[in-house]
């Protein structure tokens, strides 16, 4: 499904990627879990061209997104929802959802997809016309994955899902991506939550400053001495 083969990247001068290798199939949660600034985001910007790499290829579905712009990713059906949530402060619950569903093609599906997203997120339905900025930061981070869902992803890549949230909201959100993953839509999920993460995920890739240094699947990562020590404190 999606094919990532030695990517680079540079912020200038600063090397942050070095001959990234990764693939996605179609059904999976696969998950890239490593600290602060070892180069998670900057991929999933790069799947989605708001980045362009030094070097390597990324192909989704056969497609080739170095000739892609970024809407036109979305239009392919690959979906980011940013860190640190990004919504329309401004904008209302329903209103922030409406934004999500903004590519033609998505518009006919835009009542069933706001069934869906007020199904997996109770607390948004209670809230339609609540101002996207007065909620808390877990509701804020329901309304951006659910506004993800608006356009009708095939890939939904999360970035950073947990951050910031208390552990109630953080056991409820990986509860969700489950869901979301158990009802058809395939996730690219970066982490910093290695426990939670590698509990749900299919296949998992342990990012550190670079370069991936291990792979495997969410359970053989766990048991994994290195990751329990680096990442678990244990």
């Amino acid at each position: 499904m999606l094919e990532i083969k030695q990517l680079t990247y540079a912020y200038g001068d600063l090397q942050v990627l070095w001959g990234v290798d990764l693939d996605v199939q179609q059904g999976e949660i696969v998950t890239v879990v490593g600290a602060n600034g070892a180069g998670k985001s900057t991929i999933l910007r790069n799947i989605s061209r708001l980045l362009k790499p030094s070097g390597g290829s990324i192909s989704f579905e056969g497609a080739d997104l170095a000739r892609l712009q970024p809407h036109q990713v979305v239009a392919h059906g690959l979906v980011q929802v940013p860190e640190a949530r990004r919504i329309f402060p401004e904008l209302t619950v329903v209103e922030n959802l409406r934004m999500g569903s903004y590519l033609p093609a998505t518009r006919p599906d835009r009542a069933r997809n706001m069934d869906r997203a007020f199904s997996l997120f109770p607390r948004l339905a209670e809230r339609r016309k609540q101002l996207g900025g007065t909620m808390s930061g877990g509701e804020q981070q329901m309304l951006a994955i659910a506004r993800g869902l608006m356009a009708n992803p095939k890939l939904l890549l999360l970035d950073e899902p947990s951050l910031g949230l208390s552990p109630l909201f953080v056991k409820s959100i990986f509860e969700i991506i489950k869901q979301i993953n158990a009802q058809g839509t395939t996730i690219l999920l970066v982490e910093q939550n290695v426990y939670q993460s590698l509990k749900i995920s299919t296949r998992a890739y342990v990012l550190e400053t670079g370069r991936v240094v291990l792979t495997g699947t969410g359970a053989e990562l766990l048991g994994n001495d290195h990751v329990r020590k680096a990442f678990m404190g244990i």
